[in-house]
């Protein structure tokens, strides 16, 4: 459905235009989280944003339509604003738009990015948009949630795995595309997740990578059963069940995901896989992951993990820690930060290298989150009345954590250390002579920073090595 540029926004926008003192000619705001479970965000998404809602002009039929609507809707609508939109900038809106470059991981309570208008005579448009674009919330979230799990995991593969950067992209698997409100979630929260890993069954985030951030093929994903495939050919038969999917997918150097708790999790694990058809995975020369789907995820894992080890046999790595043979385990069901870290910590006092498992994450990665997760806002922080600069902010006495920022702001780096500065007008230089990591990205219409899901993860990567 094409969105209406004019309609994207929150109802009482629409009467904003009337608000604002007398001689305004700029309104200059800024985003940022204003904290939550992470000290740390992972910026993402905007050029998606950007690309998929900001691009196309506002035309004549969008300024009818929204006439229409709002009026009926018992709204004013600043027509003349509009019509002078398409007159003088072909419908492009005379915006200009800085932010961190995407990637970028950096405190909350900075400026992620600021808006500011170009044309006077559209002061009120800084805050129109608002709806549209602090719905960067939401990639944002997700990238830093799948950044956290991608923490704990990398921790367990360095104290237990010899390869630990080689195996950590395919660690955690993206679950999540039937969980989240819409096609269009699926896609942009799939994607701020593969800025951190490269495993993901959600189809639309590997289209929208290649349509928005240039990449050919963001992710990956195997052969891999579910219960209708096997339970459709009823419990007497579940063991021909699985030994089709070895015959199917059971391919020298292959991997292939079973789920096999449909009955029994633990007869299907100790005797059709480790009795039965033991001998028929070994020969494939494929890897069989075992994917258990019910019960207490720690638990269940710690067993699963046993018993595959008795029945194929382990090898010793060189941090001196199991490493199956022939096997893995993928665990789905109840996984979220919490639980991971704890399926990690007992499996590796157990002896078990953290190569032996990946995790599946659906609902908990891309939609048990909102808005309020990190507390992010988008405010006004200046405003040029008459020519003059005034600061603009909030500081409600009944909530302290509410206080806005004020003033022309911008992000300065110093080394690993951000904070936020106040900047020059017109090229937004910090005056203490910093350097603004905050780079314009949209002016006027046009996007003018174009960036690659590979850049985008390598700044992840690069922030990763110096932290450790």
């Amino acid at each position: 459905m094409t969105v209406n540029p004019i309609l994207n926004t929150d109802s009482y926008k629409a009467s904003h235009f009337a608000q604002y003192p007398a001689g305004t000619e700029h309104v200059f705001s800024y985003v940022e989280a204003r904290g939550g479970p992470y000290a740390d965000a992972l910026f993402f998404g905007l050029q998606a944003i950007l690309k998929n809602e900001f691009a196309r002009p506002v035309t004549r039929a969008d300024i009818a339509e929204a006439e229409e609507i709002l009026t009926a809707h018992g709204l004013p609508f600043h027509k003349a604003g509009w019509d002078l939109l398409l007159d003088r900038h072909g419908g492009h809106l005379p915006l200009e738009i800085r932010a961190q470059p995407e990637g970028t991981i950096a405190p909350v309570h900075v400026p992620m990015m600021t808006v500011v208008n170009t044309d006077p005579d559209f002061h009120w448009l800084t805050s129109y948009v608002e709806t549209a674009l602090l719905r960067v919330w939401y990639p944002i979230t997700v990238a830093t949630i799948s950044h956290g799990v991608r923490r704990i995991i990398r921790e367990a593969l360095v104290r237990t795995a010899d390869a630990p950067d080689a195996e950590l992209p395919f660690k955690l698997h993206d679950f999540g595309a039937r969980g989240v409100s819409s096609e269009q979630s699926a896609a942009l929260g799939g994607m701020a997740h593969l800025v951190n890993f490269m495993g993901s069954d959600t189809l639309s985030a590997i289209v929208a990578a290649r349509k928005l951030y240039g990449e050919p093929m963001a992710g990956f994903s195997i052969p891999a059963a579910e219960h209708s495939t096997i339970t459709s050919w009823e419990r007497a038969n579940e063991a021909q069940a699985y030994a089709n999917m070895v015959a199917q997918f059971g391919k020298p150097g292959g991997l292939f995901a079973v789920v096999s708790d449909s009955y029994d999790l633990f007869n299907a694990v100790e005797h059709i896989w480790g009795e039965d058809l033991r001998q028929t995975v070994i020969d494939s020369g494929a890897t069989l992951v075992v994917r258990p789907d019910s019960g207490d995820p720690v638990e269940i894992v710690s067993k699963t993990l046993a018993l595959l080890a008795a029945k194929f046999g382990t090898g010793i790595n060189s941090k001196g820690f199991k490493v199956l043979n022939h096997v893995r385990v993928i665990q789905g069901d109840g996984v979220n930060p919490k639980s991971i870290a704890a399926i990690l910590e007992r499996i590796i006092s157990e002896g078990f290298s953290a190569s032996n498992l990946a995790f599946g994450m659906g609902g908990a990665l891309l939609q048990k989150c909102d808005r309020d997760t990190m507390a992010f806002a988008y405010k006004a922080s200046a405003a040029r009345v008459n020519g003059q600069w005034r600061d603009v902010y909030k500081d409600p006495i009944t909530d302290s954590g509410k206080r806005s920022k004020r003033g022309l702001l911008g992000l300065a780096a110093d080394g690993g250390s951000f904070r936020t500065v106040a900047v020059r007008e017109g090229d937004f230089t910090p005056l203490d002579g910093s350097v603004n990591v905050l780079e314009t990205v949209w002016r006027n219409g046009e996007l003018l920073r174009d960036d690659s899901l590979a850049n985008i993860r390598a700044r992840v990567a690069r922030h990763d090595a110096v932290i450790g």
